[in-house]
């Protein structure tokens, strides 16, 4: 019978002699499927002692690389998943201290260390910034495995050379350590090691060997004990047994999946029956499947075959599920996570039986102003479910948004999503490109620029416009605008002119939305949603623009009938 990777854990935290515990730790004990594709997550965070939000920043980072880590790809390497999952932590770390007094003090930001662990068959993952401490325990010797990021200005006085959310880039050490059977490594704050040894640790251990949370909370008190006046925090994990090898061979194959083929309806695959193909393109093919297991539908997208061969196209395609498995909200797809081996490359998601906006919109060429609101408002609160992730969905159109017969709105593709501090880990084969379909692209990308949540708006704006109008406020000149000079002769189209039902404070509303200039559109969707909702007084007090203004080709062209016109009256006169 195959073993499997098992452990022993025990960790124990207070505040000592401090007001606030600014210290925050956890272990996710995988099961099942999950535990050889992922391993056993041990994570380890320490606010900084200067600022009032430092332990808000040690949860976040705690409980954010632990869930984040196993919603990543199980086709990623550890490596991979777990160097983007903290550098989308550090972005958004970095985010809130800019938003705050950090911005001018990093020591009173959303700033703490970091010390994870991955227990992956028989390797250790290890992920440090910062000057928490991870050790392996030899008997009464402590082997250090990280590094502290420190520099001492004197025997009184020093400061952190690297921590979450001090800066937008982050630099994160890693290493991986070959374990055996009856390893025990230690995880502890400053407030512990500097006070205990390895023969403190090891005699704690010894007295209660099979109940490490009782030998834990002995370190922390003998560290409190021997005078430390600092948050106690100590981790303790022995391995207890390694997975076979056989085991092991079938994790390193998971992670070099080949492509599945073209399905067939009727065709059993990996378990599933397919129903039919929901869609086909150059990039990915897309089925509606039958679980007979769990008697539900789902869907399976797959990779296009012909790019197999395109890495960057496969970190892509491995992203969207990452993507997805992050956010919960009724409005953004769900991924569907069964726990059954994979032999192919796929995602599962779930299966919205419905239409989507595109060809909702041709059943309902002209809906009313209070139906338009209920679809947007549906649409925003998924979008805002992304951007309080850092993330932008970068594709927002009829297209990806499906409405079922409840009228329930979901957006259902985030293959282009980008998630906020990732970029740096992309080559330039998967960052060129735009995002997305060209007529709801936001003018940035035209120049080149990345794109922000303010992008998602411009893109929830031209949905807006498309509903209510049919048609797009720049026409088709937004994708030949690619210099700045160009952008601005941009001329908007009042949606009115279109459609005489929609009030020219909404108008307004859509205009500010899909601003060429990003810094002048709406900081949020909600702003955007109450300006559709309830008209903004700002935009009451403004006069309608005069035609010259608003069309100049228009108004030349009247001008010039009215002129011909009377030139032909004239003409007619003098005849008689």
């Amino acid at each position: 019978m195959s073993k499997q990777l098992t452990i022993s854990a025990g960790q124990f935290s207070c505040k000592g002699r401090k007001d606030v515990n600014q210290d925050f730790h956890g272990i996710y004990h995988a099961s099942g499927a999950q535990l050889g594709h992922k391993g056993i997550a041990i994570a380890l965070a320490d606010g900084i002692s200067g600022s009032d939000v430092s332990q808000v920043a040690s949860q976040f980072a705690v409980t954010g690389f632990l869930d984040d880590y196993y919603c990543t790809s199980d086709a990623w390497s550890v490596k991979t998943a777990a160097e983007r999952v903290l550098a989308a932590t550090n972005s958004w770390l970095y985010a809130q201290t800019q938003q705050g007094r950090g911005r001018y003090d990093k020591d009173q930001g959303y700033v703490c260390t970091l010390s994870t662990m991955v227990i992956k068959s028989a390797t250790a993952h290890i992920f440090h910034v910062g000057d928490t401490r991870i050790y392996r325990l030899h008997g009464a010797t402590l082997e250090q495995l990280t590094v502290d990021h420190r520099i001492q200005v004197s025997p009184q006085q020093s400061y952190l050379s690297r921590a979450l959310g001090v800066d937008s880039q982050l630099d994160i050490d890693y290493r991986t350590v070959p374990v055996e059977a009856g390893d025990l490594f230690v995880l502890a704050t400053d407030g512990v090691y500097e006070y205990v040894d390895g023969a403190a640790i090891a005699a704690a251990i010894t007295a209660t060997p099979q109940q490490l949370d009782l030998a834990a909370q002995a370190i922390v008190e003998e560290a409190y004990r021997r005078g430390s006046p600092d948050n106690l925090t100590v981790q303790l994990v022995r391995i207890d047994a390694l997975p076979s090898p056989e085991v092991n061979e079938l994790v390193r194959r998971y992670a070099m999946l080949p492509f599945p083929p073209l399905l067939e309806p009727g065709q059993m695959f990996d378990g599933y029956k397919i129903v039919r193909e929901l869609h086909g393109s150059s990039r990915s093919h897309i089925y509606l499947a039958h679980d007979p297991d769990s008697g539900q539908h789902l869907v399976i997208k797959a990779p296009a075959i012909d790019l197999q061969n395109d890495p960057a196209y496969i970190e892509r395609f491995l992203m969207e599920e990452w993507v997805a498995r992050r956010i919960h909200s009724p409005h953004v797809l769900k991924p569907v996570v069964l726990g059954r081996t994979r032999n192919f490359l796929y995602v599962l998601t779930e299966f919205i039986e419905g239409q989507t906006l595109a060809q909702w919109l041709q059943d309902h060429p002209r809906p009313g102003l209070p139906m338009v609101r209920g679809i947007v408002g549906q649409v925003a609160k998924g979008l805002r479910a992304l951007h309080r992730l850092d993330m932008v969905h970068q594709d927002l159109r009829p297209e990806n948004i499906m409405i079922d017969g409840a009228g329930m709105v979901t957006i259902i593709d985030l293959g282009a999503a980008s998630v906020a501090g990732i970029s740096e880990f992309c080559g330039p084969a998967e960052q060129a490109g735009l995002p997305g379909a060209l007529q709801c692209t936001a003018p940035e990308y035209f120049l080149g620029e990345d794109g922000s949540a303010r992008s998602d708006i411009y893109a929830l704006g031209v949905l807006v416009y498309q509903i209510l109008t049919g048609t797009l406020p720049y026409g088709v000149e937004v994708p030949k605008a690619r210099t700045r000079a160009a952008q601005r002769k941009l001329r908007y189209d009042p949606a009115p002119e279109r459609n005489r039902d929609v009030p020219p404070w909404v108008d307004e509303a859509i205009k500010k939305a899909v601003h060429p200039d990003p810094l002048r559109r709406y900081d949020d969707v909600a702003e955007f949603l109450y300006d559709l909702e309830q008209p903004n007084r700002a935009f009451l007090g403004r006069q309608r623009l005069p035609l010259i203004e608003r069309h100049p080709l228009a108004f030349w062209k009247g001008m010039s009938f009215v002129l011909a016109s009377a030139l032909l009256l004239s003409l007619a006169f003098r005849g008689h």
